[in-house]
């Protein structure tokens, strides 16, 4: 059985030789994401990104999902939507090593990751007009719709018993801190109108566009990452979610960024006024409940920044309407 890093690197290098003549000289651990390794390997015909699927997490992906995900970010690529370029052998883009690793090989791109809220207005438009293309090209007819979206978004009177829970939870473990937070989600839920949410918009989307995902050479995207979440849901929460992980800082959202964002997704893609505005109100709807819970204390890394996120929001989602609503 493989325990180690190091194990599991030289098992597959040892398949990257067989199956693609591909001698790896050196390699730099990335560490970034979640579970999964990757490696940045240099070898004779140039540098690449070795991707390796953890096991744990590998069982929450079908294969014929991740198939899919794959052959779009390949057409994406054709159609000069900056994300890596993909290595299949014969029609295949997860590879099996000799001792059952999953992996896969793709393009080693230049770029930084920036941390959230940091984004300028310069960099915000470029992402928008990335985003605004990935999802032209994602929903030109080229591949069907479904019939439904993957967030199918519950009955107020669902979330409004969720929240109850929530607080009865937070009281019952002595959690007195953060139930005027729980609180102001629920008072929100109650003033919000589903109906008002463009829920008729799906169409395929990244469904993980926030920062980690994406890298940056001065102020242009060199690639949009990590398309393994891709399904039929709404483009929406796309630029949803690049907005808030971009431009939400410690002075609040910076509103000429986020604007920014959708002057370049404007020139890619055609939506109605209140784009923006509604998008950050789904997001909310859909990822409150993922982070904001009795024991939100207790998170650590990424989610504690998303937990931020949502907290921030349940509490501007109102001012937002009268600063964000022409976009």
């Amino acid at each position: 059985m493989i325990n180690t890093k190091e194990e599991i690197l030289e098992d597959i290098s040892e398949t990257c030789l067989r199956v693609y003549g591909m001698e790896i000289l050196d390699c730099f651990p990335i560490y970034r994401g979640w579970l999964n390794l990757k490696w940045r390997v240099r070898t004779e015909q140039g540098n690449y990104l070795i991707k390796q699927f953890n096991k744990e997490r590998f069982r929450k992906y079908s294969d014929e999902e991740l198939h899919f995900a794959h052959t779009q970010q390949e057409r994406l690529f054709r159609h000069d939507v900056p994300c890596p370029k993909l290595f299949p052998i014969d029609g295949q883009y997860l590879l099996e090593s000799c001792k059952g690793e999953r992996f896969m090989i793709m393009e080693f791109c230049n770029g930084s990751i920036l941390q959230p809220g940091t984004a300028t207005e310069l960099q915000m438009y470029h992402l928008g007009k990335a985003a605004g293309r990935m999802h032209r090209v994602l929903n030109d007819a080229g591949i069907p719709k479904k019939n439904k979206p993957e967030f199918i978004a519950p009955s107020l009177e669902h979330r409004i018993n969720y929240w109850q829970s929530v607080i009865k939870n937070a009281l019952g473990n002595g959690k007195q801190s953060i139930i005027s937070i729980i609180e102001k989600q629920m008072e929100v839920t109650q003033s919000i109108r589903l109906e008002d949410f463009t829920l008729h918009d799906t169409g395929w989307a990244h469904r993980d566009l926030f920062m980690d995902n994406i890298l940056f050479q001065e102020d242009k995207v060199s690639a949009i990452l990590d398309f393994d979440r891709l399904k039929y849901d709404y483009p929406q929460l796309d630029v949803a979610r690049a907005v808030i992980s971009g431009c939400l800082g410690g002075s609040g959202l910076n509103v000429s960024a986020a604007t920014a964002f959708m002057e370049g997704y404007k020139e890619e893609r055609r939506v109605d006024r209140g784009y923006l505005y509604k998008a950050l109100c789904l997001l909310w709807y859909m990822e409150s409940t993922w982070w904001i819970e009795a024991d939100m204390d207790e998170l650590k890394g990424p989610p504690v920044r998303f937990a931020e996120e949502m907290v921030w929001l349940g509490e501007n989602l109102q001012e937002l309407e009268n600063r964000l609503y022409d976009f």
